[in-house]
């Protein structure tokens, strides 16, 4: 027989597990909790497009020259001294580019008014300047060309670039750079007409690695920027510069240098020329030797090709800041055929003003330019006291 207490017991059980069942059938009765779905990523930015940017300068070559020799004839036909205030160059240099590739240079020529240029005038001795009769300026364009540089490659790609258009060949405007008296005159190559500053073609650069030197080859018209092509042949021009001890402070400066170029006028005909170099840059001064070889055969019809060679020497040193040393020896021989020389002297003294940031320059030169044919030559020799002024921004 069953007792009150544990009737008591049992119905408690029954209640307890009355209600664990009452508890579970109503948590499945209530709907799961909603989780929200993530919020999408925002969708990136579209990229700035590249914003161009442009840069004007100008550089201006102007003095006073005294020609103590030759005299010339004035309009009475005397015979007198010539000396003259002029402006050998005027540059406007405008460059620009876009996304940190493409970049260009424009930059018209305001030329010197004689029709033909002697060695003293900073212009190629065989340069024609337009057909101003009226003694004007003359203004043509001297550099129009298209950069793609790729330093953005990584240490592969420093220094490398490819030009496209009117641009600097290979050596004058590299050697203008350590020697820095183009605005005096020009490098013995060009001062000679055997060599253009600049021409019309396809050119590529190459930096070697860890400051060795570099290398420059283009494809050009091979006329100079003076003049039309003519026919299609062209002339490949190419410059290796080798520094051998980038790594000495002392040394650093150093730097062997060779030229070549091979270029025809027609078939069957040549244009070529040869060229070695050694420079040294230091604080304390610049120092360069040139040979070069050169053959011209201007036809095919022609029974042999003329051969010229030349050497310079020029050292420019530098005592006190600011104040600059240039002296510059050049022998020049047209035919190796005959015995006959062309010898150029310049000294002189620069002051250069050291508190611009480069590439601003201004300088300002006095020097005695003298100029000795042998008699078979059949030239007047030159002597001229000139002041000679550079401003570069």
């Amino acid at each position: 027989m069953t007792t009150p207490v544990r009737c008591a017991r049992v119905a408690r059980v029954a209640l307890v597990l009355a209600m664990l069942a009452l508890g579970r059938v109503s948590a499945a009765q209530v709907p799961p909790v909603a989780v929200p779905a993530p919020s999408p990523a925002p969708s990136p930015a579209p990229p700035k497009p590249a914003e161009a940017w442009f840069k004007l300068g100008a550089t201006i070559f102007t003095d006073f020259t005294y020609q103590a020799a030759p005299r010339v004839t004035d309009s009475d036909k005397a015979l007198v001294r010539k000396s003259e205030f002029e402006v050998r160059r005027a540059y406007i240099n405008l460059t620009g580019g876009a996304a940190e590739v493409f970049s260009f240079r424009i930059t018209p020529d305001v030329a010197a008014r004689q029709s033909t240029a002697v060695s003293g005038t900073g212009l190629p001795a065989d340069l024609k300047v337009g057909s101003s009769f009226d003694g004007s300026l003359t203004v043509r364009i001297k550099y129009a060309f298209a950069q793609a540089s790729f330093d953005k490659m990584g240490p592969a790609g420093k220094g490398a670039w490819i030009r496209f258009g009117q641009q600097q060949t290979p050596y004058v405007d590299f050697m203008e750079g350590i020697y820095r008296y183009r605005f005096q005159g020009t490098v013995s190559a060009e001062r000679q007409g055997l060599l253009s500053s600049s021409d019309v073609g396809v050119s590529g650069h190459y930096e070697l690695p860890h400051g060795y030197g570099d290398v420059h080859a283009g494809v050009y018209n091979g006329e100079t920027y003076t003049k039309p092509e003519v026919n299609g042949r062209k002339a490949f021009q190419i410059r290796g510069s080798l520094r051998p001890l980038p790594g000495r402070a002392g040394l650093k400066g150093l730097r062997v240098h060779a030229f070549y170029d091979r270029d025809a006028p027609v078939a069957k005909a040549a244009r070529n020329r040869l060229a070695t170099d050694v420079t040294f840059e230091h604080p304390r001064l610049n120092f360069g030797a040139h040979y070069l070889r050169a053959q011209d055969r201007p036809s095919a019809l022609s029974p042999v090709a003329a051969r010229a060679k030349g050497w310079s020497v020029w050292v420019t040193p530098r005592p006190i800041a600011g104040l600059e040393g240039l002296f510059r020896y050049d022998h020049y021989q047209p035919n190796t055929a005959v015995a006959g020389f062309k010898r150029e002297v310049i000294v002189g003294a620069a002051y250069w003003f050291h508190r611009l940031k480069a590439p601003q320059a201004v300088a300002v030169l006095a020097d005695y330019d003298r100029v000795d044919y042998d008699l078979v030559l059949g030239k007047p020799n030159e002597r001229r006291w000139e002041l000679k002024a550079l401003l570069g921004f």
